[in-house]
């Protein structure tokens, strides 16, 4: 069908592109990342050590730090209360590690405020969970019956899944922004070494947004490809 083969035009003029732009933003988290491990920060803090400093600063405490596998698998359990840091964080004293730890710590401090992103953020998503799993299915036989109810629903599905991706933005860079701040304010980093944490965090977000705008990209394709099937 002329709506999932690879010679439909919007999966080239539209979503190719979008594509393209996350594999970018991926590879420059990487590069980013393993440029700025390979410098160390002159306290000799290791990521472990930073993000008990930052929950530290803003009067948090009961929050575990973990060490997890694989690379780059640093996140905030808010359920466990435990911060998970990757072993390429979790014991590096690099320029990195101490950002990314930093970053996650605040999202710890996110939690332990209130930050009104981050709750609404945690109260949709089952709802985005149970989107995404059945606005595709919906699409599909929306496009093969040519029923637009079913089309319809599916697209607001999606778009209630992509919505997700829009409230995670203002929550990823806020919890960036508090990191620098907090790794400023505790003197954990001087402006030399902070300039390289905002690098890593910064190429981080991108990925965030791009993922979103792929997210966009496919919505968008969905519903051309769907009108112009409505004019054969």
């Amino acid at each position: 069908m002329y709506f999932f083969n690879y010679v439909d035009p919007y999966y080239w003029i539209i979503l190719i592109p979008a594509m393209l732009i996350a594999l970018v933003a991926q590879l420059n988290v990487s590069a980013t990342f393993g440029r700025y491990a390979k410098i160390g920060n002159r306290r000799g803090l290791t990521g472990a050590q930073a993000a008990q400093e930052v929950l530290r600063a803003h009067g948090i405490h009961g929050v575990r730090i973990e060490r997890v596998p694989g690379k780059l698998t640093d996140h905030y359990d808010p359920k466990a209360n435990v911060i998970r840091l990757s072993q390429s964080v979790y014991d590096s004293a690099s320029i990195a590690s101490v950002g990314v730890a930093a970053h996650e710590a605040g999202h710890a401090v996110q939690y332990a405020q209130e930050y009104g992103p981050i709750r609404l953020r945690t109260a949709i998503i089952p709802a985005c969970n149970i989107s995404s799993q059945a606005s595709i299915l919906l699409i599909i036989l929306g496009f093969a019956l040519y029923s637009k109810p079913l089309f319809a629903v599916g697209v607001v599905l999606f778009a209630v899944a992509a919505f997700f991706q829009v409230v995670t933005l203002p929550v990823e860079f806020n919890a960036s922004h508090r990191a620098i701040q907090s790794l400023r304010n505790t003197h954990m980093l001087d402006e030399q070494e902070l300039r390289g944490a905002k690098k890593v965090l910064g190429a981080a977000a991108m990925t965030y947004v791009a993922a979103l705008l792929v997210s966009l990209a496919q919505l968008l394709r969905y519903v051309l490809a769907f009108n112009s099937r409505g004019r054969d």
